[in-house]
């Protein structure tokens, strides 16, 4: 029996989850027109047709879906199994992907895993600053971050920082020509300061809890961003009221360039997590950048669903 060449079934994998042949050709390190050639020969070898394509997108038949359930997560396996092999070396080597917001690089990831590159110069560090809900299977990301709350059960999730808090903020020169917010509700009445999350393509309610009795506000205002890197400068330019971590308008507040309302509405909840499919077989490399990052606030028994205690 002739020997079995599986280039053409990564390249198949590869195009389903990221749908777009020029994108697999990009993460393959070859041609577009190769990648279409290498798919196309798979489906005239299997006789069926595995992907729909038109103009503009790529997409699964029903064959293409049961072929990448049956064949897409035993690459990931075998991929997992050569980055293991790392562990055969004298010092720990690969590269970490990790998908997550802006600031949480600059106040939790970089802090904390700057003494494991400096120890470690063959581990490589990759950051894919993202705000939707990347799905990191299918994306291959080693892991992601996460607010707790909305890790999906089926994933490891270790904590890595504490409880969070949010912060309603403004300039004093926006409340010296607009009331005081005495309640969430009044924020409908403000210019607010909001982001638009890729995943859903909307702006998520502003959402506020006090002693037990939670609320969701929508707000409006004239800007709209898809990161939070310049929203505190928005803010402390009078530009209207923002909502984002407290730690995000740190320098600003104790500068006195803004001014913090509805504080009594913004109670603590469960801080960002790690996570990561819980079926990985992980490196050395990963190993050491979950320690690394690890903040272990869970007694030793817990058995959460879905918490890496």
């Amino acid at each position: 029996m002739a020997k079995q060449n599986f280039n053409d079934l990564l390249a198949f994998v590869t195009v389903a989850r990221v749908g777009s042949f020029t994108r697999a050709a990009v993460q393959l390190g070859v041609t577009q027109s190769a990648v279409s050639q290498v798919v196309s020969a798979l489906e005239a070898r299997l006789k069926i047709r595995l992907l729909t394509r038109t103009t503009r997108s790529v997409s699964l038949t029903t064959a293409g879906e049961r072929l990448l359930e049956a064949v897409g997560h035993r690459f990931d396996e075998i991929e997992a199994e050569v980055e293991a092999l790392t562990e055969l070396r004298d010092k720990p080597a690969g590269t970490v992907r990790i998908t997550c917001g802006d600031n949480i690089i600059k106040t939790t990831l970089l802090p904390k895993l700057t003494p494991l590159l400096q120890m470690y110069p063959d581990i490589k560090l990759e950051f894919d600053i993202n705000y939707g809900f990347r799905d990191i299977v299918a994306d291959r990301f080693d892991a992601g971050v996460r607010f707790s709350d909305t890790v999906a059960q089926d994933m490891i999730a270790v904590p890595i920082g504490p409880a969070i808090r949010m912060a309603v903020v403004a300039a004093p020169s926006y409340f010296a020509q607009n009331p005081v917010p005495e309640h969430p509700r009044d924020l409908a009445a403000h210019r607010c300061i909001d982001i638009r999350f890729p995943t859903y393509d909307g702006m998520d309610a502003w959402e506020f809890e006090r002693q037990g009795k939670k609320l969701k506000v929508r707000v409006a205002g004239q800007l709209v961003f898809n990161s939070t890197t310049h929203i505190a400068d928005a803010a402390a330019s009078g530009l209207g009221i923002a909502y984002l971590p407290e730690d995000e308008f740190a320098s600003q507040l104790a500068q006195g360039r803004l001014v913090r309302v509805l504080e009594d509405w913004c109670e603590p909840f469960g801080g960002f997590h790690l996570y990561y499919p819980s079926r990985r077989q992980p490196s050395q490399a990963f190993s050491l950048v979950v320690d690394a990052l690890r903040v272990d606030r869970l007694p030793p028994d817990d058995s959460l669903t879905g918490t890496d205690a």
